[in-house]
């Protein structure tokens, strides 16, 4: 079946959200991967689909209804391995039960080997308009080391074959700071996505996270990882070259052309309200300070709440005021806009600077503010939880 978005009236009264959809389901785990991900073997997917759109329903019981959803974002896990129609029947129930704005945002995170010209037409058809595709590399040695299930050729493929089906928004994932990686290593990766124009590029450095795999060849001394003024080249190279191409470099980790930054996105880091289905998924509530609700890490736990009629949500966090302004400062200094001074004081009722010149002082140069907006330049950035500690 075929998603049409409706055409809906610009009313400044409604509300607008956005829907995050976690599909736990991966091929195979990737050894540095500490998201909730499980192998597909043996999984039924219709089923889990089932669990989302009665989970989508019990949204509509919260105190503070959602109207319309600006943004939806399949993530993941890999959310391409849904079949077509049951991406259609989610798309379906979201417009039918909350509604959609008339330029609304939907995205699909995709990995390469999973998707094909058909089933990236079909996305496209259903809705999809949007598509993130995890490339991470197009160096055959370095697939192999993160355990990706892909290779080049399938990673140059999907790009390809995402064009062909008509995506014109499309955003690839790259990873620097690998194990044996070099500056002219990097550059190849870079160019070989630059050659297909993406209108977004989202580039992550690689670290090591508790309970992976690469945690404990990492403590075995076996993962050569670059140092650290490797990794501040790597960075300083990618942010030349892309915003001399033409992107914004508008948060740490992203890239865009004119026009293409990733409003989902944007919506997490100047901490709008955000709905979430699916095991693993969080969500922001902001009524009052705000509240945190996130759904555990079980499809078992998941599918036993909603067949009871329960909602899965737990509630991880009821921000206070001190919480609620740590949280806008984290946010929003991981972004070229920055923090609203001027906002910032009218919600909260305090000034930045009289509230935290400690903190300020300790940023030196690598923070400005222009008499509206506080922001952190490059090499604040790469120094972003060490100078954000004293503010949070």
């Amino acid at each position: 079946m075929r998603f049409v978005a409706k055409e809906f009236r610009l009313n400044k009264e409604i509300k607008t959200t956005s829907l995050y959809i976690h599909v736990p389901f991966c091929l195979k785990k990737c050894p540095y991967c500490d998201f909730f991900s499980i192998p597909i073997e043996n999984q039924d997917i219709s089923g889990y689909v089932d669990l989302l759109l009665r989970h989508l329903e019990l949204l509509l019981e919260q105190p503070d209804k959602p109207q319309q959803l600006e943004s939806i974002f399949f993530g993941g896990g890999t959310p391409s391995l849904l079949p077509v129609a049951d991406v259609g029947r989610i798309l379906e129930q979201a417009e039918k039960l909350f509604g959609l704005t008339a330029d609304v945002e939907i995205s699909l995170e995709a990995n390469p080997g999973t998707i094909s010209e058909e089933s990236l037409i079909g996305f496209k058809k259903a809705g999809i308009n949007r598509l993130s595709l995890g490339l991470q590399s197009l160096c055959a040695k370095n697939l192999h080391r993160l355990g990706r299930q892909h290779d080049a050729e399938a990673a140059h493929a999907a790009i390809r074959h995402a064009r062909q089906a008509g995506f014109t928004n499309l955003s690839c994932d790259l990873m620097f700071a690998l194990p044996d990686q070099s500056i002219d290593g990097l550059k190849s990766d870079l160019q070989g996505v630059l050659d297909y124009q993406p209108e977004h590029l989202a580039i992550y450095g690689l670290t090591v996270e508790p309970g992976t795999p690469f945690l404990n060849l990492h403590e075995q001394g076996a993962l050569n990882l670059p140092d650290e003024d490797l990794y501040v080249a790597g960075y300083y190279f990618l942010h030349e070259q892309l915003a001399a191409t033409g992107y914004d470099h508008y948060e740490i980790s992203n890239f865009a052309r004119p026009g293409f930054a990733c409003r989902h996105n944007q919506r997490y880091w100047t901490r709008q309200s955000n709905l979430a289905i699916g095991a693993g998924a969080h969500s922001l509530q902001t009524t009052g300070w705000g509240e945190r609700w996130a759904v555990p890490d079980s499809l078992d736990g998941y599918q036993a709440d909603l067949q009871a009629g329960n909602d899965p949500a737990r509630q991880l966090e009821i921000f206070d005021r001190a919480t609620a302004m740590a949280e806008t400062l984290y946010l929003g200094f991981r972004t070229s806009a920055g923090v609203n001074g001027l906002e910032f004081k009218s919600r909260f009722g305090v000034d930045i600077a009289d509230s935290w010149p400690d903190a300020i002082r300790r940023c030196g140069d690598k923070l400005s503010y222009d008499g509206q907006f506080w922001r952190l330049n490059l090499d604040g950035w790469l120094l972003f939880n060490s100078l954000l500690s004293p503010f949070l």
